[in-house]
């Protein structure tokens, strides 16, 4: 009823979620400035700081920056050569740059008042499209059409063949979905469990320390989750690039 003062627990752990404008009033367009795209610049801003200025002394005793620097070139590398195989190092920059957006941008959304970028849907699922569209042009363009030797089970028998031929065309056209929905359901999953915490930790005031502890302790599995989930996009990454490099394997 109007002049009702809402009683109970008032917690709205997706607000954290909404895309705001950072000037004026209005309808959001898919121009307009908001804190989506001012944290996806923020990010690659601070990659850029790393991975140019950070490694641009190249001393021989690196400083932090240098060293966090050569750990992920090293990891990245390494994980694009024992998933993909060398044939693949020359997709490498496209990789790292993924894998260095995604973990970046995941470890700046645990910043308290900032904005996960990589918890909504329109940011993750335009990474895998561009991850889809990359492996599906270069199946073409290294295989030809041998490239659909990919959904053809040579293995299994004549009969079934066609069956499972229209099961791997349709799961390959599923791989944008499932690739972007994983990263930004377990962010967003995370962040919302912390803003529950939150909440009732400002309710109970003084008895709050069991939800402090709580949020210390999602926090902290939100460090590691921020880092995995980068990590697992990145590796599927590798998975379908090897498969369209080796369709028949």
């Amino acid at each position: 009823m109007p002049g009702v003062e809402p009683s109970g627990l008032q917690i709205h752990p997706m607000n954290q979620f909404i895309p705001e404008r950072l000037f004026g009033e209005g309808a959001i367009a898919w121009y307009t400035p908001t804190n989506v795209s001012l944290w996806m610049l923020l990010a690659v801003l601070a990659v850029a700081l790393m991975m140019v200025v950070g490694t641009s002394g190249r001393a021989i005793i690196p400083s932090r920056a240098q060293s966090i620097a050569e750990l992920a070139y090293g990891f990245v590398r390494k994980m694009v050569e024992d998933v993909a195989g060398r044939d693949a190092l020359p997709f490498f920059p496209y990789i790292m740059t993924l894998f260095m957006f995604i973990v970046m941008a995941n470890f700046l959304g645990l910043i308290p008042m900032s904005f996960s970028t990589t918890s909504h849907i329109a940011v993750t699922a335009v990474l895998a499209l561009a991850v889809f569209l990359t492996v599906t042009v270069v199946g073409f363009v290294k295989n030809g059409t041998k490239f659909l030797g990919l959904f053809w089970v040579a293995s299994a028998p004549l009969a079934l063949r066609p069956v499972l031929a229209i099961i791997e065309l349709i799961s390959y056209f599923v791989r944008p979905v499932s690739h972007s929905i994983r990263l930004a359901g377990n962010i967003m999953a995370g962040h919302a469990v912390i803003k529950v915490f939150a909440g009732f930790a400002g309710v109970l005031g003084v008895g709050s320390v069991l939800p402090i502890f709580a949020i210390t302790a999602v926090f902290g599995l939100e460090v590691l989750v921020a880092f995995i989930q980068a990590y697992v996009f990145t590796i599927l990454t590798c998975v379908y690039l090897k498969d369209a490099l080796h369709p028949s394997h």
